[in-house]
């Protein structure tokens, strides 16, 4: 996720743009929130999401009660023929088909919930660890719920799965068919994930790969008072203060904030994908950017092997990029856009296409595809600033240079991700019509809503709005996903509207999830179902916040999956959502599983109806006509780079790869052009015009 300000979805109350309501508003540059453009009043918010017909009835006067939902559940391990979800005036008819599930959410009718059926790694880097058998296959490579698992340091662990998960590695092929993380989410390799059938119930991992300091405190707490005087409020600054001991500090919080038992109880928390945010940094850094290069991406290998061993399928989500794209602390430095904003605008994102085509050609190699199966190409792009036809120019153009390599229709490269910018599904109806497996990410997020006055009761409804315009995309866009959403009703928690911001006394009991009563617990997870209800594929931000060394204990318990499953607002099975939103909208249209044809890879897929150009003919902030071919931009003359597999002890001759899918795919990559000077590319949204085209040497 992110938070707006220096948090992906929190907006700076300094000098970060207002994300109350749904979306930011208001002035081309982040602003304090209100400011030039007031904020979103919760009917706005709310209309975002609602039908082009008036619904007749109040939300939140239809609120849920929790045993729907458990009941919901209960039904789905029990059904053993067909299964249909009918919405009536407030009667939910489930028929279940297949062992043990429930196959449709709320919304869906008829759609099946699952089948049964930078640098290289180091030899222990690339090693899933083994096991003791438990019932299933050969003894030490795979197991079910109970089995023993012995990790690469050789500690172990008990495989606790209650959903019929299976882990499953064989050190000696490494890259043969995986586990399956429960009985219902089709095994890696082995089945095929198929969209309308299958669900995603995802975490994202945030915090790990690109640091975030409501998710990391204590890291960034080491560091805020540092002998430089540097201002720590991201990752840039906080790399800057680590000095000399950046390695050592970032590769042991990779090392220890996310590990394979993570990757374990997350299947063990009836969750089979997780959305992993990167930075560009995985790849490589250039001039003087300090963040730690290629040292991330040996990490994410160790994510794919993981995710393969568990069947944890993989969301890859470039979440910073060159410049900024929304001036936010995730987003590899906190400050101005860069990105498709500005002199250096253009220069930035021709530097992003050539990593994102680096990232899609490792990933598309069949050494890796079933498990990394969707990338996103930019998280939470700034639409105030950088405007409608920058962003669908270079969505356009990241498209295209990403089926390029990887060829059109299904099983050929992943499916792209593109986030709406925080508009609300209804505006991409018809953009990249005929596109080949485009998703749709929305990040919906109750917290920035402005309402000071929000109770779990109040708020619990008003998530299955999101179901309406989540429906209607489904049909007409496509795949859409709701890559981020969390519990939490406010914007309360330690840094999460960003460093050194301090949260008002009122947020104290929000912060302090240990003094929460049982009507706070029941209400709050009543907002989580109906979030995870109405979204249908998601994935919750985050997974897991880390403990502050100043309050001895983790912030932000509405955004920790895993505290909240312990404690009981988010559920221990999130099938139990089923059902929840079917009683607060009962006259919804529901989805019926079937995407349009080009969506998941059909006939026609990859003809584009009216492709955009690339650049757009004008450029935020007032760029246009020839002013355009002044703008500083890289030549598509540089070397390639690929990134590098892991190695493997017990299988020092695998296949792992060259880390280049097609060899077709010759272009070059973008790199600034020879004897021509730039200006800073993270610091030009205001910088002079050249007043003319340098040419080179």
């Amino acid at each position: 996720m992110s938070a707006l300000g220096p948090y992906s979805h929190v907006p700076s109350k300094d000098n970060l743009e207002m994300k109350e309501g749904y979306r930011p508003t208001g002035a081309a540059q982040p602003s304090t929130p209100g400011a030039q453009g007031g904020s979103w009043q919760e009917d706005e918010f709310l209309d975002m999401y609602r039908s082009r017909e008036d619904l007749s009835q109040d939300p939140s006067s239809q609120f849920l009660n929790q045993q729907a939902g458990a009941d919901s559940a209960s039904a789905a391990q029990k059904a053993k023929k067909s299964k249909l979800i009918k919405i009536g005036l407030g009667v939910l008819l489930l028929i279940l088909v297949g062992v043990g599930i429930a196959l449709a959410l709320v919304f869906t009718v008829g759609k099946k919930k699952g089948s049964s059926g930078g640098k290289s790694g180091s030899a222990s880097d690339g090693d899933a660890g083994t096991g003791s058998n438990g019932g299933v296959g050969e003894s030490g490579i795979s197991g079910k719920t109970g089995s023993l698992v012995t990790l690469a340091n050789g500690t172990t662990f008990t495989y606790n799965n209650d959903f019929g998960g299976e882990w499953y590695a064989d050190p000696k092929k490494p890259f043969d068919n995986g586990g399956k993380a429960q009985s219902w989410s089709p095994r890696i390799g082995a089945e095929e994930w198929k969209w309308g059938e299958h669900i995603i119930h995802g975490v994202n991992l945030g915090g790990w790969l690109v640091t975030e300091p409501f998710i990391v405190p204590a890291l960034y707490e080491k560091y805020i008072t540092n002998s430089a005087g540097i201002k720590v409020e991201d990752e840039w600054t906080l790399s800057q203060a680590m000095g000399d001991k950046l390695a050592e500090e970032m590769e042991n919080h990779y090392k220890t904030f996310i590990t394979e038992k993570d990757f374990a109880d997350i299947a063990a928390a009836g969750l089979n994908w997780v959305r992993i945010p990167i930075g560009f940094w995985a790849i490589e850094t250039i001039n003087d950017e300090p963040q730690l290069a290629g040292v991330s991406w040996t990490y994410f290998l160790k994510a794919i092997q993981w995710g393969r061993k568990y069947g944890i399928r993989i969301y890859l989500d470039l979440h910073a990029l060159p410049g900024s794209q929304n001036g936010w602390n995730h987003s590899g430095k906190s400050g101005s856009v860069n990105f498709m904003n500005g002199v250096m605008g253009i220069a930035n994102a021709q530097r992003t296409l050539t990593y994102l085509r680096i990232f899609t050609e490792f990933v598309s190699q069949p050494q890796y595809k079933d498990v990394v199966q969707m990338v996103g190409i930019v998280n939470e792009i700034l639409w105030s600033t950088i405007g409608k036809e920058a962003i669908q120019s270079f969505y356009t153009a990241a498209y295209e240079a990403i089926r390029k390599s990887s060829g059109t229709g299904a099983g050929n490269g992943p499916y792209i991700a593109i986030h709406e910018g925080f508009q609300g599904p209804a505006i991409w109806e018809g953009f990249l019509a005929g596109s080949d497996r485009v998703v749709l990410d929305q990040h919906p997020y109750l917290a920035f809503q402005g309402d000071s006055s929000a109770t779990p009761q109040s708020s619990a409804p008003k998530p299955c709005e999101w179901a309406i315009a989540t429906n209607q995309s489904q049909k007409a866009f496509g795949v859409t996903v709701g890559g981020e959403f969390s519990t939490a009703i406010n914007a309360c928690g330690l840094w999460l509207n960003g460093v050194p911001a301090e949260d008002p006394p009122t947020c104290d009991v929000w912060n302090n999830w240990s003094t929460w009563d049982q009507t706070t617990i029941d209400g709050l997870k009543q907002v989580t179902l109906a979030s995870m209800d109405a979204l249908q594929n998601y994935f919750f931000w985050t997974w897991k916040i880390g403990d502050s060394t100043k309050l001895g204990t983790s912030s932000c318990p509405m955004w920790h999956y895993k505290l909240g499953m312990e404690k009981g607002w988010i559920p221990k099975d999130p099938r139990e959502a089923v059902g929840t939103c079917a009683k607060i909208l009962p006259d919804a249209q529901p989805f019926d599983g079937n995407f349009p044809a080009t969506a998941t890879g059909g006939p026609g897929a990859g003809t584009l109806a009216a492709p955009l150009a690339f650049p757009p003919a004008t450029l935020n902030p007032s760029f246009s006509g020839t002013a355009m071919a002044l703008l500083p931009t890289y030549t598509a003359t540089g070397k390639i780079k690929s990134l590098s597999p892991a190695t493997f002890t017990a299988a020092p001759s695998a296949a792992a790869g060259t880390g280049w899918n097609n060899a077709k795919d010759d272009e070059l990559a973008y790199v600034p052009v020879a004897g021509c000077t730039y200006p800073n590319a993270w610091d030009a949204a205001s910088a002079a015009l050249p007043a003319a085209t340098c040419a080179g040497s």
